[in-house]
């Protein structure tokens, strides 16, 4: 009797050992990751524009720094995403009446396939260049979380606004006038 009890005081020492050294690991792991994980700084206006160098669904190069001088509607989205399909048509809309106005639409989906981009891209009838960030140093770069994100850039390549979530037509009819060149 005396050596059964024992045994399950013995088993208990055991299994609260146990669990106290995985507390302890997890613990350690996670003020380690803490303390190396890399500085990704929040970007908000007046910041410069992190450059970038993305391929369009029509195989053409697009980097930031090449539209300087122009207002940049950079859009941050997903094929999954129901508010992205959402605002997509408006910006469309918008990016006719405003492309011919120094202000460009770059479209940057998030790591999904081409496949899927392009059945995305035709089904909305997107006149704007639509570029895949595969690796998601973009995303990185910008430290964009929710989608849709849109970030403004204006002509001088710095950050004017930044836009989480779904956007009316009005909305962005207004943020392209706001990074229109003047």
């Amino acid at each position: 009797m005396n050596e059964k009890k024992n045994k399950k005081k013995q088993n208990r020492l055991i299994m609260r050992t146990v669990i106290l050294l995985l507390m302890i690991a997890a613990i350690g792991y996670t003020l380690y990751n803490n303390a190396t994980a890399e500085d990704v700084s929040v970007l908000k206006a007046g910041d410069k524009a992190p450059d970038f160098s993305l391929v369009d669904l029509e195989g053409n190069t697009h980097k930031l720094s090449d539209y300087e001088g122009q207002g940049v509607f950079l859009n941050f989205w997903g094929t999954w995403c129901k508010p992205c399909a959402k605002e997509m048509p408006a910006m469309d809309r918008q990016y006719e009446q405003f492309k011919d106005q120094g202000v460009q639409v770059l479209a940057v989906n998030i790591a999904q396939s081409e496949f899927e981009v392009q059945n995305f891209a035709d089904q909305y009838k997107l006149s704007f260049p639509v570029v895949i960030d595969k690796t998601k140093s973009v995303m990185t770069a910008y430290n964009i979380i929710p989608l849709p994100t849109t970030v403004l850039v204006n002509p001088e390549g710095e950050i004017e606004r930044v836009i989480t979530g779904e956007m009316t037509e009005q909305d962005i009819k207004g943020f392209m006038e706001e990074i229109k060149p003047e």
